[in-house]
């Protein structure tokens, strides 16, 4: 196997979204992205608080 057949990968879907060339798109269009990722935000906020309260819960029982 050669090490060119190996598969870079070259970031996440947020680095593609932080490198996306904004100013082709639109004021209307912005808006609605700006909606969506910050229905996207509070959606990851939400269970970010969720997995602090499981660990939190499970730290409190094994310290018991």
């Amino acid at each position: 196997m050669d090490f060119d057949d190996i598969p870079v990968k070259k970031g996440t879907p947020l680095t593609a979204v932080e490198r996306e060339d904004l100013s082709t798109i639109s004021a209307e269009e912005l808006e609605e992205r700006v909606e969506r990722l910050q229905a996207e935000i509070d959606r990851t906020q939400k269970e970010v608080k969720s997995k602090k309260a499981s660990r939190e819960a499970a730290a409190a029982f094994f310290k018991s």
